[in-house]
């Protein structure tokens, strides 16, 4: 069995994991003053705990083609599940490269609409947000009546070092259309095998971005549960409001991942600033991080209570995140207007979100051609094709106006 803990980063090719994660945990604990033990100890804590559940190994099928039923019940029970090993070192090396080339057409600050060199910044002709900002190590949505006010208590905010920046981009929305790996990630095989044992054959797509938490930088997002649309539906169940995929660049650990609360998308919408009160902080009795490694993919219910502290410590994150609904979720609702302007989604808007998928799917098999694609259900029973190239590029511009956000 690996160990898990800091992904040292040395080149991409050097990225390694030891099981010693104390001084990052040290370094993280000491912004938080007077607190600083009670921080070290929480972390030190929550990474054994995490370590310790039994929702983690590789994605596996039974013999009938669906989802080994041991994983589909740690998955209902604790909300989460870790899958290890899903993306090798070439893809990992895709994305990685990708991010490098985003970064460097991203704009100079929030207002801006010019990159480092005056050209037009990533992003800068969309008609959806691209880039979300924050100070560094802020909680830009703690508190706030963003996102219809889920994020209902803000996370402590340390203060960062003299040098860093006055502001970081650290969530890159609509992000298919900026990087053909992050595309190609969306269509990976065994993922969507998943996405169908989970919510049916016509499954249907929802939001995809790349959280970005660099080190010393990294903001915070406070405690929240994703679904806003569902919590009083008579048809109530744990999976209504869907899942995210969340693949690691770099790995995650308690100082830079995102802590969850198992169990807690089966109990309907939580009164979060009650939970942190009787927690007496943000550091919420029973939370455990998701602690991976380069390539790991957790899948995470979109009811289960999480979030992440500012990252402190040492290690980058990137997270390519994009999630799924079943199809009776998102048919005939009105949407959230969280991820996208509100509006009913009807068959012709499903359509047009899901030809993303499909795209995904040519490229991905371009890109690995000795690999058996994904074959979706809705596209093969309408005798649809879709070829990636220069003009499916530019038909997925702004794609992201659709998100199915329920």
């Amino acid at each position: 069995m690996r160990e898990y803990g800091v992904a040292q980063e040395k080149g991409f090719s050097g990225i390694h994991t030891v099981s010693d994660i104390t001084k990052s945990i040290d370094l993280c604990s000491a912004y938080y003053g007077d607190q600083a033990e009670a921080m070290r100890h929480y972390l030190e804590a929550g990474h054994k705990t995490a370590l310790n559940l039994d929702n983690r190994g590789p994605i596996q099928f039974d013999e009938a083609g669906g989802l080994d039923p041991g994983i589909r019940e740690a998955y209902s029970r604790y909300g989460f599940y870790v899958f290890t090993d899903v993306l090798t070192s070439e893809e990992l090396s895709d994305i990685a490269s990708d991010l490098s080339a985003m970064r460097e057409r991203f704009p100079t600050g929030p207002e801006s609409r010019v990159n480092a060199s005056g050209q037009a910044a990533l992003g800068s002709d969309s008609k959806a947000l691209t880039l979300v900002w924050s100070k560094p190590l802020g909680d830009p949505l703690g508190g706030t009546s963003l996102a219809n006010g889920r994020h209902q208590v803000k996370m402590f905010e340390p203060e960062a070092a003299a040098e860093a920046p006055a502001a970081a981009p650290f969530i890159l929305l609509g992000s298919l259309q900026f990087s053909e790996a992050c595309l190609r990630t969306y269509a990976h095989p065994q993922l969507l095998r998943v996405a169908e044992a989970i919510n049916g054959p016509d499954f249907a797509p929802f939001n995809e971005a790349l959280f970005i938490k660099d080190p010393g930088i990294g903001a915070a997002v406070a405690w929240h549960q994703d679904g806003v649309t569902h919590w009083d539906n008579d048809d109530f169940d744990e999976d209504i409001h869907g899942f995210n995929f969340m693949a690691q660049l770099h790995g995650s650990t308690a100082v830079n991942g995102v802590w969850v609360v198992p169990g807690t998308h089966k109990l309907g919408k939580l009164d979060i600033s009650k939970l942190v009160a009787e927690s007496g902080s943000e550091r919420l009795e029973g939370a455990v991080p998701l602690v991976c490694n380069p390539g790991d993919v957790v899948i995470c219910n979109r009811q289960l209570l999480h979030g992440s502290f500012p990252n402190c410590g040492l290690e980058p994150r990137v997270t390519v995140n994009f999630g799924f609904h079943r199809r009776s979720s998102v048919l005939g609702v009105q949407g959230g207007g969280i991820h996208s302007d509100a509006q009913k989604f009807d068959e012709s808007i499903i359509a047009r979100r899901t030809r993303v998928l499909g795209y995904a799917i040519d490229a991905r098999q371009q890109r690995f051609p000795s690999e058996s694609p994904y074959c979706y259900k809705p596209f093969a029973e309408q005798d649809k094709t879709f070829i990636w190239n220069a003009k499916a590029k530019e038909d997925i511009k702004d794609y992201n106006c659709d998100d199915l956000s329920i």
